[in-house]
């Protein structure tokens, strides 16, 4: 008989799980519990995670009931305990879905201190936040393999999408004040050591300067006017007199005008050429030698320049960010306002879109803690008024939002009697030639106006007192006091022809490396 070969047969080796596909979403059960039982136990615990927690921070459905009962009772100023909870609860008819009442007693008995509900509630909020990431990029991967979806709308939306989940989440702390006034006092100990008064960035023209000390960090500058009036120029004058005359990096966003456009420009402000000859090229013999001499203050100037065009608040954030931390720009400059668009959000109205993009320009400017300064367009509304009066511009006329109004610190219209064939003042003052900076809204100091001087031919405003002097090597907005500014023509290379196909070296040298 043939033996019987009792050994058992080895199973087989199991294989390693894999565990790529088979994540499970970020969670904290024990800790949303605890979170849960502390609010239960102390009435004063609630303030404490009421602005980093709402219900759907909470993984566990029956969590989120029973957290939104919570929620709704502390709203109301009532008690908020296991028997008002489980009493909310039934009253909503939700009360054996959250577990019914021994488990939300069993809840508050597992917890004996709320002492640490803010460090739990921190965990329960980062958990939420992982979700709503894993979320986001799942959404933009099934997208991104559907080949009838458009892959720039597709990379507008996520960005739209991003900004908008970074925004909700995004919560600043209270501080005390005692630093705040450390930092406020040395502001002031900084504004005494200048004679000439500033604390923030110089425009360049004395009695701007004076009346706004400088452009202050942290604000959103708006200056609007109506087609012809100079806004550009206006800007385009300020840009030369901060980058050029006081080399402080300055980023210029233009939405309008190509790069060689802007830069032709520039070479007519600072160069005093008619613009119509700097694109035909015929100078007289003074004007090449004027143009070889003045063209350096240009050249090297810390300004950098962005034409892409309909930029977005949110390509905006990002290439400013890059500004700030690789080129330590101090000023950023838009024309305009309301070619931007805030693609990848949805809007019932361009007022709800401008709305948007002004709020975030000036979250930016918090947020990078620098001037912005933005050209805005106005309303037909002036036009339809008569006098000189009727002519001015006036908050109520800015374009497509009121919000534009609400959230800027500072409002500049820029006005030229002239063009409306208004010659004189009340007070009889000459006004030809000339143009009004009306700073209708100055949250941090005064309003009123300043008389420039505006020279249309060579695209830009000057000081009146400099018209005796060159307003080149004065700067174009002439000697700040107790500021020092590079003067000095240099001359030069001979072997360069500045039209002759040679391209300006950086930064002026086409849009930012992105």
């Amino acid at each position: 008989m043939p033996e019987q070969n009792n050994s058992r047969r080895k199973p087989a080796r199991q294989q390693p799980l894999d565990n790529t596909y088979g994540h499970l979403q970020p969670q904290a059960l024990d800790i949303e519990r605890a979170v849960i039982g502390a609010l239960l136990i102390d009435k004063d615990a609630y303030p404490v995670v009421c602005e980093m927690l709402y219900p759907e921070s909470f993984y566990e459905p029956r969590h989120q009931m029973i957290y939104a009962a919570i929620r709704d009772l502390s709203m109301e100023e009532k008690p908020v305990d296991v028997l008002t909870v489980t009493e909310r609860l039934a009253k909503k008819g939700t009360l054996e879905e959250s577990g019914g009442p021994a488990y939300i007693a069993e809840i508050s008995s597992r917890v004996a201190s709320s002492a640490h509900v803010e460090y739990h509630a921190r965990i329960v909020a980062q958990k939420f936040m992982a979700r709503q990431l894993i979320q986001f990029a799942s959404d933009v991967e099934t997208k991104a393999f559907d080949e009838t979806i458009d892959v720039d709308e597709l990379m507008q939306q996520a960005e739209g999408s991003l900004f908008e989940l970074s925004q909700k989440n995004m919560k600043k702390d209270y501080t005390q004040i005692d630093p705040v006034i450390k930092n406020a006092f040395d502001v002031i100990k900084k504004a005494a050591a200048n004679t000439d008064g500033l604390t923030g960035t110089p425009s360049g023209y004395y009695a701007l300067d004076d009346k706004t000390s400088g452009w202050q960090a942290s604000d959103l500058v708006i200056v609007a006017g109506r087609p012809a009036m100079g806004k550009t120029a206006f800007a385009l004058s300020m840009a030369k007199n901060i980058a050029a005359d006081h080399q402080i990096p300055l980023a210029f966003f233009s939405l309008e005008m190509s790069n060689v456009q802007l830069v032709n420009r520039l070479i007519s402000n600072a160069c005093e050429i008619e613009g119509k000859k700097i694109l035909n090229g015929q100078l007289q013999p003074d004007e090449w030698e004027r143009l070889d001499k003045r063209i350096n203050d240009l050249l090297g100037a810390p300004l950098y320049v962005d034409d892409t065009p309909g930029l977005s608040v949110f390509e905006l954030r990002t290439k400013a960010r890059r500004l700030v931390k690789e080129h330590g720009v101090k000023v950023i400059m838009i024309d305009y306002l309301q070619l931007m668009n805030a693609n990848g959000m949805r809007f019932s109205s361009r007022q709800e879109e401008v709305s948007t993009i002004s709020r975030s320009l000036k979250g930016l400017a918090k947020e990078l803690d620098i001037p912005i300064i933005a050209l805005s367009q106005l309303n037909r509304g002036v036009e339809s008024r008569e006098g000189l009066e009727g002519k001015r511009p006036q908050l109520s006329d800015l374009r497509e939002s009121g919000a534009i109004e609400q959230d800027a610190d500072m409002v500049l219209f820029v006005h030229r009697p002239e063009y409306y064939h208004i010659y004189q003042d009340d007070k009889g003052n000459d006004l030809h030639g000339k143009a009004e900076i009306i700073i209708a809204k100055h949250r941090k100091g005064a309003t009123g106006d300043v008389l420039l001087t505006f020279r249309g031919e060579y695209t830009r405003f000057e000081n009146p007192e400099d018209n005796r002097l060159s307003s080149v090597s004065r700067g174009g907005g002439g000697e700040i006091l107790g500021s020092k500014i590079n003067g000095a023509d240099a001359p030069m290379p001979t072997d360069m022809d500045p039209f002759a196909g040679a391209p300006l070296p950086p930064p002026m040298n086409g849009p930012l490396p992105y």
